[in-house]
């Protein structure tokens, strides 16, 4: 497995379908960012989409992994490696919005982000289908944070 950066371009749209199931949204945050991949055998398998919102503080708007190899860790691994990244960029800090329950709030605290805000309705409010997870849907958008040390 090999983790690099590379121009947006090069990550295929069905893969960051994992993570947003909204193409429009991933237009809007794929131009202008930071894309980072995790790659086996020449192929993409893991991207992970960043933009800068303010002076030493990005957004990640994207992790998705391919889900046949989902559960092996490459998502974590790729965290990692953007994490370790942004530091060196002098980023001091990291936030996210994810969905107030799920496998996906798991995965970001276990690597630290905690819990900064609610947002109430957002996934109801942007996106035009329903998202549903084990048969509940997603309402509201939890926003995370991690600060970044030297």
């Amino acid at each position: 497995m090999v983790f690099e950066e590379v121009n947006p371009d090069d990550v295929p749209v069905e893969l960051l379908l994992e993570a947003d199931p909204s193409e429009a949204n991933i237009q809007s945050y794929l131009s202008g960012g930071w894309c980072f991949a995790a790659r086996e055998q020449d192929r993409i398998v893991g991207a992970c989409i960043v933009k800068t919102i303010s002076d030493r503080c990005v957004e990640i708007f994207n992790v998705s992994v391919m889900p046949e190899l989902q559960g092996r860790g490459i998502g974590t691994q790729l965290l990692n490696y953007v994490l370790d990244g942004l530091a060196q960029r002098s980023i001091k800090r990291v936030e996210l919005g994810t969905g107030t329950f799920g496998y996906q709030l798991t995965f970001y605290q276990r690597l630290g982000f905690r819990v900064s805000d609610v947002i109430t309705n957002h996934f109801l409010d942007h996106y035009p289908e329903p998202i549903f997870e084990h048969g509940i849907q997603h309402k509201d958008m939890l926003r995370l944070y991690l600060d970044l040390v030297d």
